[in-house]
């Protein structure tokens, strides 16, 4: 290993080395061309995805403008980690400064809080599209949407910058080994010299009480949304309602399942699931999200061209 040099705190080394996948290093060839592939749909998707909502004047309504941030946010989250992980794929090269490692933390956890505030404007949208459409122009103003947009943003940063403040005053005096492909929370916690449990902690609990409330608001706003739509009388009037709600609910499952599950068999199942379980489940979900995004994302899109006026 090379010799870690010191210049940030006592005891912490200016460097780490990511070691990609731990265990799957005769892969890291063929991982690196199907991230590259994979990144470069990621970006032209949303790419597109952003260019036509902006452009397109039709589709200056709440529910594309959160749909063109969750695009800008995937690009983010996916552009904090996918170059570092294809050259340590391709090259060996896993060198990383320390505080470029926490300035990589900081975007994947912001970005993925901005996120799931997202998704909850997104499902407070439909609510009120499908339960008080005359209302809907009045309620989402343009005022309205920068003020759920900022509030988005500063929680995220609110609730994130401790995270990676309280992780990077640990001294870190062993190895700078991180045994995962991007500088993860707890990959890096494992590292540190001091006890890193309160970092930790804060990260579980932090982490369910963002996401545990917006589920909850979530689920709180489609029990309405159902209740109201199945209070309709025409069969056709309720599938084109619940229509308007399928992209949400798909980018809904790709965010919550695979993020859930990589937080939880990290805490759960370390001691019974593979290490390199664990970190393909973490990279895939920040991955694959910004991939697949934009296919439910056109397919929302589709659906409004063809029964545009619906909401």
């Amino acid at each position: 290993m090379l010799e870690s040099c010191y210049s940030h705190t006592l005891g912490s080394p200016a460097i780490f080395f990511l070691v990609g996948i731990p265990g799957l290093q005769s892969s890291h060839l063929w991982l690196a061309i199907s991230l590259n592939a994979t990144y470069t749909t990621a970006l032209l998707g949303n790419t597109l995805i952003m260019t036509v909502i902006f452009i397109d004047s039709t589709l200056q309504e709440p529910m594309y403008c959160f749909l063109c941030l969750l695009a800008a946010v995937d690009i983010v989250m996916a552009s904090s980690v996918v170059p570092k992980m294809v050259s340590i794929f391709r090259s060996g090269d896993g060198s990383i400064s320390f505080n470029a490692c926490f300035t990589q933390m900081y975007f994947v956890h912001t970005a993925t809080a901005v996120e799931t505030g997202l998704l909850l404007a997104m499902a407070i949208d439909r609510y009120v599209a499908i339960c008080k459409p005359l209302h809907y122009k009045r309620i989402l103003t343009a005022k309205v949407m920068l003020g759920v947009s900022v509030t988005i943003a500063l929680r995220a940063v609110l609730f994130m910058s401790p995270l990676s403040w309280l992780l990077s005053h640990l001294p870190f005096c062993g190895s700078n080994e991180v045994p995962h492909s991007y500088c993860e929370h707890m990959a890096v916690a494992k590292l540190a010299c001091a006890d890193a449990m309160p970092s930790s902690l804060y990260s579980l609990i932090g982490s369910s009480i963002v996401v545990g409330s917006d589920v909850a608001f979530i689920a709180a706003s489609y029990v309405l949304i159902l209740r109201a739509v199945f209070h309709l009388s025409s069969k056709n009037a309720q599938r084109k309602a619940l229509s308007t709600c399928g992209s949400h609910v798909g980018v809904m499952a790709l965010y919550y399942l695979p993020g859930m599950a990589s937080v939880y068999v990290d805490w759960l199942g370390r001691d019974t699931v593979p290490l390199h379980i664990h970190v393909l489940l973490a990279d895939l979900y920040l991955i694959i999200l910004p991939t697949l995004n934009p296919n439910i994302m056109v397919s929302r899109l589709n659906t409004y061209v063809r029964k545009h006026g619906i909401c």
